[in-house]
């Protein structure tokens, strides 16, 4: 069965290499027969699309005829863009076949099949190390001839204390085994020139994959006739940039000028390019698809199974004194016999021990599986001026754009609204507002970001920045110093005050506010009114009292537009004021602070009814706290007393007058410590009572 079984694996894979064979065979001849078919053809780039997110998303157009193949020409660093982007479409109902490119293997990898291993940057001990066994020539500093043995490392004394490691080559030569250290090596010249030419070619593959070499990336297309075709994708790109204009005028509304900034760095000339400017941020990364990826697998190792050994086995102990005399015997009789009695007990045991189980088999995986069919939709949402959340600028006309060159093209050319304003904020210039406008886009376009140049009565008047700027948005811009204009802010701080207090659960809430004013006197030293808006900031918790309403306000500033007269000063107050809540235990406070409170005309007559009830209680408590103290210290007094008698006592015979004395007196004060001690206790039961009444009673009261 072995044997049948061999057979057939033979046979099959006999069929499956001619098979493979006759299939080459056929591709190849494929393969020739539409080279020699096919046509070159050239698509120049006819649309683009640049966005402000760095990428640019390029289209040829054309036509071919037949079997046709297009050839293109990217930098190496564009190809996993271009992987990852490529859309070809066949307009005549052709069909599109391979797309073909220079591969780039791993130069590690690559490195790795020379005889000589470069990846690891070796020194010239471990290239030699590499090559044992080789012939090379030396000057050393004369010339020596041999083979390498073997680089070894030595510790070579320096002076007298120091030592360094050092190199040494060994070499078997003509005269025999000479050792030479590399540090006195000048050169070295491999014999075997196939391994010379390897390590030259080594160092080209390195070379190489530091240089930015250019690929070609060639399309086919399948086909009969002239037909058009398409070609699009992802590029990186420079951003394409704005500046604006602004002229401003008296008597007319400002005109607005806008110029888009771009740059061919394609490997082709733009001619008669349809250019569409996209501003938005679409989601963008780069994959490595260019760089060959290899999976590293397991390493299975095939099971072995070693041959059993021989088992040997322990006597029974109640045969121990037999078997050592028939042992004797056996000595006795010849050794002869005993070493052929031992062979053939061996021979026996190696027959009744089992025998290594086979290797196991492999059973071939089935190669049937199901696969799902996958179907995707892919809704567009382009049309003529949006492309999603973006905004889109189509050039009207085409453009002519030569490679590694830049241009700017005009996208807006309109008077937009704007009034002249004068912006002051204490933190950019204590004294002076800036000259600005209050721009609105009433243009159908959507301003992107960049910087104005404003020219005011035909003259520059300054440079101004503007943020992205949507149709019909308004946006502040600020270009100069008005030094027409003069602002003296100060600064009125008001104490804090007490607005009211609530009582509830044993709190005291009360509620305190501080205020402040801010004035502004605006000076006009023009010829002219100006607007000037002061821009005061918002801080948390403070409440805008006067003016009632902000001109306008953003996320951190009041903005207060205020007329200033030539020759007339303006003034602007801005009144604010900030509530604050502190939590106090009313069981906590002190007359002092209840006094206070009792004095103030914002509280209540209950919350002051309240706060005298609190005191009064709290005295109470005081009393009977003092009470006790007073019993106390008269329990301590005795006490002394009586350690005072002890002592005299100690001194006296028991049959004096004094001594009956002493004892007679100590009963007495024995009984008056047990008449305090109760009123002791008495006293705690009473101020327990009362603080636990006034707790019940802060408990139950909530009052404003």
């Amino acid at each position: 069965m072995k044997s049948f079984a061999l057979f057939r694996l033979t046979r099959l894979a006999a069929m499956m290499i001619r098979t493979a064979t006759s299939s080459l065979v056929m591709i190849v001849a494929v393969s020739t027969l539409h080279a020699e078919e096919t046509n070159l053809s050239d698509l120049p780039i006819k649309r683009v699309v640049m966005y402000s997110s760095g990428v640019a998303f390029f289209e040829h157009a054309g036509e071919v005829e037949g079997n046709s193949a297009v050839e293109l020409q990217f930098n190496v660093k564009d190809i996993n863009d271009l992987l990852k982007s490529m859309v070809l479409e066949d307009l005549g109902g052709g069909r599109i076949s391979t797309v073909s490119y220079g591969s780039k293997d791993p130069i590690t990898r690559t490195l790795s099949t020379f005889s000589i291993d470069l990846t690891r940057n070796p020194t010239l001990a471990d290239l030699l190390g590499q090559i044992r066994g080789e012939a090379i020539e030396i000057d050393a500093p004369t010339k020596v001839a041999g083979t390498i043995i073997g680089v070894e490392k030595r510790i070579v004394a320096v002076g007298k204390e120091d030592t360094i490691e050092q190199s040494y080559l060994t070499l078997l030569t003509d005269e025999g085994l000479r050792s030479v250290s590399l540090d006195n090596v000048g050169r070295i010249k491999l014999t075997n020139a196939k391994l010379d030419a390897e390590l030259r070619q080594a160092l080209l593959v390195l070379a190489s994959g530091k240089s930015q070499e250019k690929k070609l990336v060639s399309l086919n297309f399948l086909g009969a006739g002239k037909r058009a075709v398409r070609v699009g994708y992802i590029q990186e790109a420079p951003i394409w940039k704005t500046s604006y204009r602004l002229v401003l005028d008296n008597d007319k509304q400002p005109l607005l000028q806008g110029w888009a900034i771009v740059e061919n760095t394609t490997e082709a000339d733009w001619n008669d390019v349809n250019l569409t400017l996209v501003s938005g941020r679409p989601i963008s990364f780069v994959m490595d698809l260019y760089q060959p990826l290899y999976l590293a697998r397991p390493e299975v190792k095939p099971e072995l199974y070693a041959s059993l050994r021989p088992r040997t086995y322990d006597q029974s102990l109640k045969d121990a004194e037999q078997d050592f005399a028939m042992l004797g015997e056996q000595m006795e009789a010849g050794k002869q016999d005993g070493l052929a009695r031992s062979r053939e007990l061996r021979k026996n045991l190696a027959a009744a021990a089992p025998s290594a189980p086979p290797a196991p088999g492999f059973a071939s995986p089935s190669s049937g599986y199901d696969r799902a069919t996958l179907k995707s939709s892919l809704e567009s949402v382009a049309n003529a001026s949006d492309v999603g959340e973006m905004f889109r600028y189509a050039i009207a006309t085409p453009v002519k754009l030569s490679r590694s060159t830049s241009a700017m093209l005009p996208i807006v050319n309109d008077s937009v609204e704007g009034s002249k304003v004068s912006i002051y904020n204490e933190a950019s210039h204590i004294k002076h507002p800036l000259s600005g406008l209050r721009l609105k886009n009433s243009t159908d376009l959507h301003l992107m970001q960049g910087p104005i140049t404003v020219f005011d009565d035909g003259a520059y008047a300054g440079d101004a920045q503007i943020q992205d700027l949507q149709p019909g948005t308004e946006r502040l811009i600020s270009y100069a110093m008005d030094l027409d204009t003069e602002v003296a802010p100060s600064l009125t701080n008001s104490p804090q005050s007490l607005v009211s207090i609530r009582l509830a659960k044993g709190v005291l809430f009360v509620s305190t506010k501080l205020e402040r004013k801010k004035s502004y006197v605006i000076k006009n030293s023009g010829k002219s009114e100006k607007t000037v808006l002061i821009e005061y900031p918002v801080v948390a918790n403070w409440k805008l009292l006067e003016p009632a309403e902000p001109s306008e306000k953003t996320r951190d500033l009041y903005r207060f537009a205020v007329k200033a007269e030539p020759g007339k000063a303006a003034t602007l107050v801005v009144h604010e004021e900030q509530q604050l809540t502190e939590q106090l235990a009313a069981n906590n406070l002190n007359n002092n602070q209840v006094q206070i409170y009792l004095q103030a005309t914002v509280v209540s007559a209950e919350v002051k009814k309240a706060l005298q009830e609190i005191v009064a209680r709290k005295d109470s408590i005081q009393k009977a706290v003092q009470k006790r103290a007073e019993l106390d210290r008269q329990v301590v007094v005795i006490d002394q007393e009586q350690k005072r008698i002890r002592d005299n006592m100690a001194q006296l015979p028991k049959e004096s007058d004094l001594f009956r004395r002493y004892i007679t007196k100590f009963t007495e004060q024995e009984d008056e410590i047990e008449r305090l001690r109760g009123l002791i206790t008495a006293a705690i039961d009473e101020e327990t009572k009362l603080r636990s009444a006034l707790d019940q009673y802060l408990l139950g009261i909530d009052i404003k």
